[in-house]
């Protein structure tokens, strides 16, 4: 049938599909095809609107790293404080001789604990010389070679001065009927003390209550698995979603407050605040832990082995550098996909015998387990690594959008510390999550209702808020396990 409006001076053959429900789309309405109102139809027929929403970017959550890896313990605290354990034996890098005698020699190192007669190995990498220390003073010691009458074997005469050197102590030596001098003293056992603090972090979706009286369905599948129709709220689970987010990211990306950015202004109270800032896992690797920048690109950072490296060889040099720290044989690494690929590449490239197999231990030696987790894992000298992709590594609104963090290897199983609170020496994770929580308060993750919409009616305010709230902070234990895996350098 073919309609004509006189007025307007158009004519077309149509037909209209109802809408579903009585509910006004945009798409319910005829327009015209310029704002002038004339020529004819934009659409002859009116199209169908979809409901569903799509799902272009897949699961957006980042989350899951300290899932998988830490534990959430609580804290009563404004800090943290806990100390790690030195190492055994003395030994002095980057120091050098401060004179030129033909025997004895002395040696810079300031505030050092060797002791007289101690016997030491002075190298300038792989040539070495040992040596007996004769003289003592706060800031030096002075030796005297064994095997050589002076030191020119390993530091020829015109570099004695500037050539760089690393001291260890291995032993002592004493004349017979001999007895320790007053001085002597004693060497007390090293430690170093670390802390961090929680940091408070808060968030708040509102919505107006005329808005929340227009009904709105959209039909979702969500982040955690949940699938079916979310009215205006749809804002809200998606607004909870994004802070879950930033709980764990505040804990990667968390840097301590300089001394020239301590306080900021807070409008709502009028009041003014410190910003103390948070150590997070980057940092507390970078301060304290291990980074390797430029694996599988011919160059690293670890040494001065130079270009036309495999990636086996860099992987090798990681195992050498563990094998002068805790040495832990099960370990994680969580890769990008560009570092993920080259693991693979580096595994392909030699046998299966040539890697070995693993035992997936830290999995309850359930391989199906691990491979559910994302894992998948190989052995390499005498240890074993599980390696899985790291969402948070290849997200565009995460640090997927500068990519200069390629990967993590975190150490598996657990550190014993002393806890300045408890007083005794604890196992704990060498990665968790301190939540500060008591029997009056438990801010590990809090969210409430304010306003006078949606069940509310605690305030004046023609509005429903929902406020998130937590306060936390991560502790990274034995950072000098960790490995942290960064781009090549950038130039402007």
């Amino acid at each position: 049938m073919g309609l004509y409006n006189s007025s307007l001076g158009l004519q077309g053959s149509f037909s209209l599909t109802p809408a579903p429900t009585k509910t006004l789309f945009a798409g319910n309405y005829l327009t015209f095809d310029n704002a002038t109102g004339g020529g004819t139809f934009a659409k002859q027929f009116l199209p169908d609107v979809y409901e569903q929403e799509v799902e272009r970017y897949g699961n957006r959550s980042v989350s899951s790293f300290l899932r998988m890896v830490g534990a959430e313990e609580p804290s009563q605290s404004d800090q943290i404080i806990w100390s790690e354990q030195g190492r055994l034996h003395l030994a002095y890098k980057g120091v050098a001789f401060n004179s030129n005698a033909a025997t004895e020699k002395t040696i810079n190192i300031t505030g050092h604990s060797i002791r007289l007669y101690q016997t030491v190995v002075i190298s300038t990498g792989i040539l070495s010389e040992k040596a007996i220390v004769t003289g003592i003073a706060p800031d030096s010691i002075t030796v005297q070679p064994y095997k050589n009458t002076n030191f020119s074997v390993i530091l020829p005469a015109t570099h004695s001065t500037t050539a760089v050197l690393n001291v260890f102590v291995y032993g002592s030596e004493w004349g017979k009927g001999s007895d320790i001098p007053s001085t002597y003293g004693s060497v007390e056992a090293g430690f170093q003390q670390f802390s961090n603090s929680p940091i408070i972090l808060r968030d708040q979706y509102s919505i107006s209550g005329s808005d929340a009286s227009q009904i709105g369905w959209v039909e979702v599948t969500t982040e955690n698995g949940a699938s079916g129709y979310l009215w205006y709220l749809k804002s809200e689970h998606e607004a909870r979603l994004r802070f879950e987010d930033y709980l764990e990211m505040s804990l990667m990306e968390g840097e301590l407050s300089s001394s020239n950015a301590t306080t900021a202004f807070n409008t709502a109270t009028s009041s003014a605040f410190s910003l103390k800032g948070t150590q997070g896992m980057f940092s507390a690797i970078e301060t304290r832990g291990n980074v390797y920048q430029n694996f599988a690109s011919g160059e690293s950072t670890l040494s001065n082995a130079g270009a036309n490296r495999s990636s086996l060889e860099d992987f090798d040099e990681i195992l050498k550098n563990l094998d002068k720290q805790g040495a832990i044989e099960e370990n994680m690494l969580f890769l990008n996909r560009s570092m993920s690929l080259n693991f693979d590449n580096m595994l392909a490239a030699v046998t299966v015998n040539a890697v070995g197999g693993t035992s997936y231990g830290v999995f309850d030696n359930a391989e199906d387990m691990a491979l559910n987790l994302g894992f998948s894992g190989f052995r390499r000298g005498s240890y074993d690594f599980y390696k899985t992709d790291w969402k948070y590594l290849n997200d565009a609104g995460a640090r997927g959008l500068s990519g200069d963090i390629t990967g993590v290897l975190v150490p598996a199983g657990t550190s014993t510390v002393y806890d300045q609170s408890l007083g005794k020496n604890i196992k704990r994770p060498f990665l968790h999550v301190r939540y500060r929580s008591s029997e009056a308060d438990d801010r590990k993750m809090k969210s409430w209702i304010t306003g006078s919409v949606g069940g509310a009616s605690n305030s004046t305010l023609d509005k429903m808020q929902v406020n998130f709230l937590s306060e936390r902070c991560l502790i990274v234990q034995g950072a000098n396990n960790f490995v942290l895996f960064k781009a090549a350098t950038q130039t402007a």
